[in-house]
């Protein structure tokens, strides 16, 4: 495919981005999970959870997804606000791919610990925020409190770390929902203290494949350093919202598109 000029590159990010950014989006995407509620800590859980077992097949993400909301009698706040040691013990056996009954168990005592004295979710995200060129450390920091709470050493690998290069795929996809607000109403844009200029590009199989075939992306591993070389080539057509254009390359590369 002949490199596109940036005139053209521009109206192929706008394009995709616009047909891909409409409620149609929702409801075969992980998203519908927290979609499902209207307050804003049970669509933050309601994500959280979602995100962090977001890898696999779509019907079987979305089906984990709404068990594990079942188990918490689909009131995710407040069952993470309330609930006991013997309650989380409903979790024991839940699976999802590698990521299993203790896992579930320790999820459940960190957020706990999280919303009733570090702010929630957006409070240990914003706490970290420093520049948009850093949002790897932001990302690290939030990572390493959640894992504070005495860990199983088997649930680290459920929270990714751009510090060791990582490409954080599914922490990038949940700021994203989190963060950035438009007309049409796919993400929720609920964390307002946080500006979606500090995120960075959800970068996965098929959006990696889109961007370097439009020049936008030359490393060739899926890793933090080429979230960060996306992301900074993204600024240059939108330096406020850069990881809208996200759902114009997983869109495009989804359709086969290039």
């Amino acid at each position: 495919m002949p490199r596109l000029n940036s005139y053209a590159l521009t109206d192929f990010l706008q394009h995709h981005f616009e047909k891909n950014n409409h409620p149609d989006f929702i409801e075969t995407d992980p998203i519908s999970i927290p979609h499902a509620f209207q307050q804003k800590e049970d669509r933050e859980i309601a994500g959280f959870i979602t995100a962090l077992i977001a890898w696999g097949q779509r019907p079987v993400i979305l089906r984990n997804a709404q068990r594990f909301l079942d188990l918490m009698d689909r009131d995710p706040h407040s069952f993470i606000l309330h609930h006991s040691p013997t309650d989380r013990k409903r979790f024991s056996g839940f699976v999802h791919r590698t990521f299993n009954g203790e896992d579930a168990i320790y999820l459940l005592k960190a957020l706990q610990e999280v919303y009733r004295n570090h702010g929630g979710l957006e409070g240990l995200l914003q706490k970290h925020i420093t520049t948009p060129s850093e949002f790897g450390h932001s990302i690290s920091g939030f990572r390493n409190e959640l894992l504070s709470f005495k860990a199983p050493a088997r649930f680290s690998k459920h929270l990714a770390d751009p510090l060791r290069n990582s490409s954080a795929k599914r922490l990038c996809m949940y700021f994203r929902w989190m963060v950035r607000k438009d007309k049409a109403g796919v993400d929720f844009g609920i964390w307002k203290n946080i500006s979606p200029a500090v995120l960075h590009c959800p970068l996965d199989l098929h959006s990696g494949r889109v961007a370097r075939h439009l020049g936008l992306l030359t490393r060739q591993q899926d890793d933090w350093k080429a979230v960060t070389e996306l992301t900074t080539a993204l600024r240059k057509f939108d330096k406020n919202d850069p990881a809208k254009y996200d759902f114009a390359l997983y869109g495009a590369g989804i359709a086969q598109v290039l």
